[in-house]
């Protein structure tokens, strides 16, 4: 296989793929008619001379294997091989005759599944949560044979879209069937960000986009530089994906939230359900599900997502060895789609381009990395809550990207040194805090406050931490003065804005779930907000009026990852735990989508090299249901 980097065709042109050929074959220096197969292995922007649009190709090409005919004059030459000439010598000659860096000889990467292994399996493999992490997991095992049960807390894709809805515009929350919970988990809801920085000399960032496409997704996701679905896609998909899984012999149940874990080992009798000590002759012997109902098995795969907080303070409780990691918290910010627009290809309608994504990340002067994260474009931000009492936000878009605002989150990096405590689960503390403050903010709505107020704010917390460390008396009085007048412009500010919004002079908030106008400014700790307010003014010099006054805030942003790592080892399992599949983003080893459903077939692949497909009663066919619940 040749591959040609760089083939740049004006976004205006309306036959790509017939320009690309033409351009192949020149490069190449042979017809178009010796082409046998072009692929299309990226597509990217290239905006450098906005307005005028490039789109940037990368493409796999195989030539026919012609006997040397001799081409007509002045025609371009004819690949050629003598009698008995290996393939890969004329791809060699083609391109040494090329005399272009940008063309090289490749050798594509094929995904495969491994062999299966020759342990007998006791018991059918149960993956725990059907987010892309589980349903990939189910999905591989399903294809070859292990007949997987996938455990689901939330409702199915359809049930599920019926909450949502109720809890946007009625407010009712259902807290095992929401935004995080439920079948095709957090990413659901959200843009369907497909792009991943997870190397892939193995070909599972193929085989996930491959996959997608099989059932349901376009084409072209397997090329973008940045593919994305759309909420209304997903829904389809991951739906289409359950019922390959139940046709192929597994189980999806709904309803069956797992709230303890029964193993066996030294020590522990089998029907003991949690650990008394650290020891790697433990094993998984079966879940409970709702408190009530043994499931035996002896794989369990935790793909609970980032947000099974009662989960992961359960396994805690059962002493599964894990540790408070890195993530990042901050809020979602809006504007008019049409200056992102405008800024990133110099067009606000850009047409056959869609709307314009960004990418913006900078390093403060307070040592912590501020990036944008789950931008949206043409989105919405929408309440993701799961917890009463607590409220969390996130983007989503649907697939047609058409809303009339962008929004992404800018958020900070936070650490453990951060989270007041070295506990493992002290960053699910500190989430719960910021979350607390965003209901009250809001009084249960999404808190929105305009960008030139939330940084007024910042800027004089700070300063009045510093007033009072520069004296007393008189001069300490003067400035208590000035800053109480400039509290009053601040909300006599507020309240125009506020009037603006209500009269439609400004954009408002495009979100699901309802706003309300409010002091985001404490909801983040004070020096998030600092760098926050540093990063935004950064990006104000990438995008001109990223950091406008009237850029719309809301809060808050805290489920960007896991705040929690589960410990495993090379096998994937569990140090403590043989049988234990710690997986995909709740387990801390992925952040999206891709790389959760590349970390689910990682596993998939472990328990299939090791065990023999179950060799009982199956239930193959069998239709999704709910559980008993407790």
């Amino acid at each position: 296989m040749i591959r040609i980097n760089q083939v740049k065709i004006r976004a205006q042109e309306t036959d790509q793929r017939a320009l690309l050929a033409k351009k192949a074959a020149g490069l190449l220096r042979v017809r178009e008619s010796d082409i046998q197969r072009l692929v299309i292995v990226r597509q990217s922007i290239d905006a450098r001379k906005k307005p005028d649009i490039f789109y940037s190709y990368t493409l796999d090409v195989s030539l026919y294997l012609t006997t040397g005919k001799k081409p007509e004059r002045d025609a371009a030459p004819v690949p050629a091989r003598t009698a008995g000439e290996d393939p890969a010598v004329l791809e060699e000659r083609i391109v040494r005759k090329a005399k272009n860096p940008n063309i090289s000889r490749i050798l594509p990467v094929k995904y495969v599944f491994p062999a299966s292994g020759t342990r007998p399996a006791a018991y059918r493999p149960v993956i725990i949560g059907t987010g892309p992490a589980g349903l990939f997991c189910g999905y591989f095992l399903a294809k070859a044979g292990y007949a997987p049960i996938l455990l689901e807390r939330g409702a199915d894709v359809d049930g599920r879209m019926q909450a949502v809805e109720r809890f946007w515009k009625e407010g009712i929350l259902d807290p095992n069937t929401n935004v995080q919970f439920g079948e095709g988990g957090a990413g659901t809801f959200s843009d369907g960000k497909l792009n991943t920085l997870v190397k892939d000399k193995y070909g599972r960032n193929g085989a996930v986009l491959e996959t997608f496409v099989r059932f349901g997704a376009k084409e072209s996701i397997l090329y973008e530089a940045k593919p994305h679905l759309g909420t209304d896609a997903l829904c389809g998909i991951v739906k289409r994906m359950r019922q390959e899984i139940e046709r192929l012999g597994g189980e999806v149940r709904f309803g069956c939230q797992v709230t303890a874990l029964q193993l066996a080992g030294p020590g522990l009798d089998a029907d003991e359900s949690f650990i008394t000590a650290v020891n790697p002759d433990k094993r998984v012997t079966g879940v409970i599900i709702n408190g009530q109902e043994l499931l035996p098995c002896n794989q369990a795969v935790l793909a609970i997502g980032h947000s099974a907080r009662d989960t992961m303070e359960e396994l805690y409780a059962e002493k599964i060895p894990m540790e408070a990691k890195s993530f990042a918290v901050g809020l979602r910010v809006e504007h008019p789609q049409a200056m992102i627009n405008q800024s990133q290809y110099g067009m606000e309608q850009p047409g056959l381009l869609g709307a314009a994504p960004y990418k913006v990340a900078a390093q403060t002067s307070l040592g912590r990395g501020v990036y944008s994260f789950c931008m949206c474009p043409g989105g919405y931000v929408v309440n993701a809550s799961s917890e009463p009492g607590r409220l969390a936000v996130n983007g989503m878009s649907y697939s047609g990207r058409n809303g009339q605002n962008a929004n992404s989150a800018i958020i900070v990096s936070v650490t453990p040194e951060d989270f007041g405590s070295d506990h493992p689960l002290a960053g699910i503390a500190f989430q719960r805090e910021l979350e607390e403050r965003a209901y009250k903010a809001g009084q249960g709505k999404i808190p929105v406050q305009r960008y030139g107020e939330f940084k007024a704010r910042v800027e004089s917390a700070g300063a009045g931490n510093q007033r009072f460390q520069e004296g007393a008396g008189k001069q300490v009085e003067a400035k208590e003065e000035a800053y109480r007048q400039k509290g009053v412009r601040e909300e006599a500010y507020r309240q125009e804005r506020i009037r603006e919004d209500l009269d439609g002079t400004l954009f408002s908030s495009q979100n699901k779930g309802g706003f309300r106008y409010a002091d985001v400014s404490r909801i983040l700790p004070e020096d998030c907000n600092r760098a926050f307010v540093e990063g935004m003014t950064q990006f104000g010099r990438l995008i001109p009026g990223f950091d406008g006054p009237d850029a719309l805030l809301s809060g808050v942003e805290s489920r960007t990852s896991s705040p929690v790592r589960i410990q495993r080892n090379e096998a994937l399992q569990s140090p403590a735990v043989r049988g234990l599949y710690p997986c995909g983003e709740g387990a801390g080893y992925a952040g999206g989508i891709t790389s959760a459903a590349m970390d689910g077939i990682r596993v998939a692949e472990m328990i299939a090299a090791e065990y023999a497909p179950y060799q009982g009663t199956t239930g193959a066919g069998r239709s999704s249901h709910s559980c008993a619940l407790a």
